[in-house]
């Protein structure tokens, strides 16, 4: 069996598995070797929008879950498809059991839970936990603090990091979960979590505080004067939506967090060596449409640029038709002799339709096949799996035990 490197730590390779095939064929990507080896920690599933990423997470989770992991799968996708495939009424910022996963009643030993992230909720647990109590009332009191921690560009990012570190973490004391399955956001935003420390360094860092922050450190008229000068319009702005408190809450708000900034940065930093280290997959989710591909192409030149563990690539909703063999032409053909005939029979009628739909079913395949084909010439060293497309929308565990099992299928 071949294997491609997906990571090194400490001096040590660790290899996720790939299935070999002959020369010049792609490599299939064997995600149930991935998911059962004990050193895989974390996987993180990344794609375009409307890709089936979430339900990628789940089956992954679920599988894993019922072949003896105990998983916990963290979305970061705002939908509720998650939840409601997984049985459960809601998601929320606590992971939540999956009533009828592992368990002694499997005999698998496995579990499974799931949550979805409340970037609000994580930021304001993240204060309580950094903060003494006066401080962390104050913080979370603020009417800065409350907007910046709600709509804050990369927020939704920088949180989900946190969030990841937390699970981790906690996995690690108690050893409640083994795997870590991860959802990203849609489109090239699942990626702005590894920017997420440099950003809020940045931000914090940045101009814009510390002119917001002088007229707290300057004190006085002087302080004043200068924060005139560097922002007047900024205020001006802002102060139509954070009210006429602004300076103030400002200042407050920059007091208050002041002593918290250094411990933003380094537990950001700390996930981001996790993300690269070989106890993480990253698993790249696509559609096979042009541009959801191309997405995933900037996917992996990104993850190679950072030197993140890639497991492979998924396809999903792979068009099969029943008899591939018949062409679409061979099929249209047929269709049209049955068209010209005299005194078409109902019979004759009802087929002439079922091979119009073939013929458009095999078009649709035969496209597919050609932009799959160029992802993997343009990327011969990332092994992938196909997942072929649902007859219905996956609302149960047993459509999703129908996903996990093409996509554990290797060949």
């Amino acid at each position: 069996m071949a294997s491609r490197t997906t990571g090194r730590t400490s001096g040590r390779t660790t290899a996720h598995p790939a299935a070999s095939h002959p020369s010049g064929q792609p490599a299939t990507l064997d995600l149930a070797a991935l998911l059962t080896d004990p050193q895989t920690k974390i996987v993180v599933c990344c794609g375009a929008g409307g890709v089936g990423k979430t339900t990628t997470a789940a089956a992954l989770g679920l599988w894993a879950a019922e072949h003896g992991r105990r998983v916990v799968v963290l979305t970061i996708d705002p939908a509720r498809r998650l939840a409601q495939s997984l049985g459960l009424s809601e998601l929320d910022n606590t992971p939540r059991p999956v009533v009828g996963v592992g368990g002694s009643s499997s005999g698998s030993g496995g579990s499974l839970d799931a949550m979805m992230l409340d970037m609000k909720r994580t930021f304001d647990e993240v204060v309580e936990q950094h903060a003494a109590p006066d401080k962390a009332a104050q913080i979370l009191a603020n009417p800065f603090y409350q907007a910046v921690s709600s709509s804050f560009a990369g927020t939704q990012e920088y949180m989900a990091m946190e969030k990841l570190g937390q699970l981790r973490a906690e996995a690690g004391r108690d050893g409640r979960w083994d795997l870590i399955v991860v959802d990203t956001p849609p489109s090239r935003s699942a990626l702005d979590f590894l920017d997420a420390p440099k950003r809020l360094g940045s931000f914090l860092d940045g101009r814009f505080i510390r002119l917001l922050s002088a007229p707290a450190k300057a004190g006085g008229r002087a302080g004043f004067k200068v924060f005139s000068v560097g922002v007047n319009v900024v205020t001006s702005t802002l102060s139509k939506v954070l009210g006429g408190q602004l300076l103030q809450d400002v200042q407050t708000f920059v007091a208050a967090l002041d002593t918290m900034f250094g411990g933003f940065r380094e537990r950001a930093d700390q996930t981001y060596a996790l993300l690269k280290d070989s106890e993480t997959a990253f698993v790249v989710v696509a559609a096979p449409e042009r541009d959801a591909l191309r997405e995933a192409s900037f996917f992996a030149g990104r993850l190679d640029e950072e030197g993140m563990p890639l497991a492979g690539l998924v396809v999903n909703r792979i068009q099969r038709v029943a008899a591939p063999a018949l062409t679409a032409a061979r099929a249209l053909a047929a269709a049209e002799q049955l068209a010209d005939a005299d005194e078409p029979s109902p019979t004759a009628a009802t087929t002439e339709g079922l091979l119009r739909l073939h013929a458009s079913l095999a078009e649709t395949a035969a496209r597919q096949e050609r932009l799959t084909a160029r992802f993997t010439a343009g990327h011969p060293g990332i092994p992938g799996v196909e997942v072929p497309a649902s007859a219905q929308d996956i609302h149960d565990l047993d459509g999703l035990r129908e996903i996990a099992a093409a996509l554990t299928a290797s060949s």
